[in-house]
Order: structure tokens, then sequence, then C-alpha cells
């Protein structure tokens, strides 16, 4: 198996190969907006609300909460978005995986390759080293060491 990488973004990752790809085409609708945002000019205005339009269609679809501002590193994966709560500002590392339910507060920086379980939830601002693992349910409140795995309520290494 190959390892993924925590520095370079894994873009096939958010490649939609469908339309009916909701998580994907959130994704592609933040993208699009950051990329209007950086340009200049009446068109670029347009896109941006293009992009906006999409963002909010594609939120109800995945019934998530991921701003359209926030930091996110190339490469990430939302099997399932719904519930997924994300703070305009966290920043996420590339090549994460979220599952759903999970929440995200502000001032949390995820390292490269994170994977975060089903209900897990970061709730102090904390930095999550590359390659860490959260489990399903966990309660994150302290900083999270490269290449472990934490669960339970608080999180705890395993």
């Amino acid at each position: 198996m190959e390892k993924i990488s925590t520095t370079e973004p894994d873009w096939s990752r958010e490649y939609c190969t469908t339309f009916w790809q909701p998580s994907k085409q959130l994704l592609r609708a933040i993208r699009g907006y950051q990329r209007a945002q950086a340009s200049t000019g009446f068109i670029a205005t347009l896109r941006a609300k293009w992009w906006v339009f999409c963002h909010r269609f594609w939120s109800v679809i995945c019934a998530c909460d991921i701003p359209i501002n926030c930091q996110i590193g190339g490469g990430l994966l939302l099997t399932h978005p719904v519930g997924v709560v994300i703070h305009p500002d966290a920043i996420i590392g590339p090549n994460c995986l979220i599952l759903q339910n999970t929440t995200i507060v502000g001032g949390v920086v995820l390292g490269g390759h994170v994977d975060i379980g089903a209900g897990a939830k970061i709730i102090a601002p904390v930095a999550i080293g590359d390659d860490a693992r959260i489990g399903a349910n966990a309660v994150v409140t302290k900083p999270v060491a490269a290449g472990t795995t934490v669960v339970g309520i608080p999180a705890r290494v395993i």
C-alpha cells in the first residue's frame, strides 16, 4: 500500500468523476470561490457569486458547515460529510480524512494526513501532528503528537 504524503496534496482525492458527489462538489465550490477571490475584475466577481451559490447548495445537500473561506489543504477526503462542522479559523493540512459528525473549533491546526473518525470533537485550539489518527467519538482537548492514535473521552494515546 502506498504511503499518503503529509506535505504534497493528492488532488485526485477531491476530483469529481460524476455530478452527484456532494462532498467533492462542496470542496470544488470552496476552491472555486477562493480562486475567484484571488482574482480581480468584473468576471471574477461574478464567478465568486456563482461559487457562493454552489457552496450554499452543496452545504445544504451535505448537511455540513464548512465555511467558504476556511483554510483547507489539498486532498481533503470527506466520505460522509453529514454533520461536519469546521470553524473558519481552523487550518486543515493536506490529505486529511474527516468522517461524519465531526466538530473542529477555531485555532486547531491539523497536520498532513490526519484521519478523524466519526463523531470526533476537537474542542480546544490544539495542534494535531502529521499522520495522527483520532478515533471515533474521541474528544480532543490536548495536542496530539505526530504518528499517534488517540481515543476516548477525553482523548488519550493508545
